[in-house]
């Protein structure tokens, strides 16, 4: 109990309540006054505590409310309203948790602070880790990831490229030469698949990067191509759908990283890359990757920017992107203006 320092003395009346030794049950009928400095019994029991020795139970909407001693003897009374009043006239005043407890403004201050601090995890820390575990984890294990999701992709997705030999190999020396001016880059091997799934591409966490015939005959020409595959060794080198994927699955992730059964991300991967959609953020770094690399070696951007106008104009014909190259990686004006503007 906490009572306000006045000399000036507030003498309240008495209000009964029945008294516990702590030690026995027996009871004892006891009345209960008090002013700004000291608590008084009378009755069976009599004595004289200072208040702030004391400790008053919180308030409730019904039952008893209890006073407790120094010594562990407690008293209890029903008539909570007289012993509300009693109080009020010494000064006391419930701990500032316990008021929250009484106001509606309490839980909702509380709710509103729990929302706060966990959209807040959501948004900083969950991503924070995400990219740790992302660029923590062993090769052998990226390696186990994207081999089993392309192992899985080309049983039920994907099939042998129908370009020649001799056109993925000038794509493939093409992109090595460019990508070989760029610093740091990661390391990386580019495969050509036939699709099921309309025109895409994209970088397995092992360094794959998987290019469908479909988006090589829609870019119209190997300049786009260029981009293309320069905008998915961005992904690669910020691990981009690694860091999602460990993102939407922060347990698993971690006890891959601590134990190393990657049973848990494999099995998840490909449904995310059917179901991808790239965050702001990464597609702005995947473009200037893009951007950077076709500026190397002297390639016009238009031809990059013109292939997501094509994608754009090809999901509006089909009636949406489905799980095209445009639904994992979304068009809008300002991007195709900012590749266009080299920025």
């Amino acid at each position: 109990m906490q009572p306000a320092m006045h000399d000036t003395a507030a003498a309240a009346t008495a209000i009964e309540a029945v008294y516990f030794d702590g030690k026995t049950s027996r009871c004892h009928h006891v009345t209960l006054s008090a002013d700004r400095r000291n608590a008084c019994l009378a009755g069976d029991v009599c004595g004289t505590w200072p208040l702030a020795a004391l400790r008053v139970s919180e308030r409730v909407s019904n039952g008893v409310r209890r006073v407790t001693f120094p010594d562990g003897a407690y008293l209890e009374t029903r008539d909570l309203a007289a012993l509300a009043s009693l109080l009020g006239a010494t000064g006391f005043r419930d701990g500032a948790v316990v008021r929250m407890q009484q106001s509606w403004r309490g839980p909702i201050l509380a709710l509103l602070l729990t929302v706060a601090v966990l959209a807040a995890g959501y948004q900083y820390a969950i991503p924070a880790a995400a990219r740790m575990i992302a660029f923590t984890l062993p090769a052998g294990v990226t390696l186990q990831i994207g081999q089993g999701t392309l192992a899985l992709l080309d049983r039920h997705f994907l099939s042998a490229s129908m370009l020649s030999p001799a056109r993925r190999n000038r794509i493939v020396s093409r992109f090595e030469a460019i990508a070989a001016r760029l610093p740091d880059v990661p390391a990386h091997a580019i495969v050509f698949r036939k699709s099921r799934i309309g025109p895409n591409a994209f970088a397995l966490p092992s360094g794959t990067i998987v290019v469908t015939d479909e988006i090589i005959a829609l870019a119209g020409s190997d300049d786009a191509v260029m981009g293309v595959l320069g905008h998915e060794l961005g992904h690669l080198r910020q691990r981009h759908l690694l860091r999602r994927l460990i993102q939407g699955s922060a347990t698993a992730a971690l006890g891959s990283l601590l134990f190393g059964d990657v049973s848990s991300i494999a099995a998840g991967l490909p449904t995310l890359l059917l179901d991808l959609a790239y965050s702001r953020d990464a597609e702005r770094q995947a473009d200037d990757e893009a951007i950077a690399l076709l500026k190397s070696a002297g390639i016009a951007l238009e031809p990059f920017a013109h292939l997501f106008e094509r994608l754009e104009a090809r999901a509006a014909a089909e009636g949406g992107a489905g799980n095209s190259y445009l639904s994992s990686h979304p068009a809008s004006g300002e991007r195709v203006a900012r590749i266009r503007a080299g920025r």
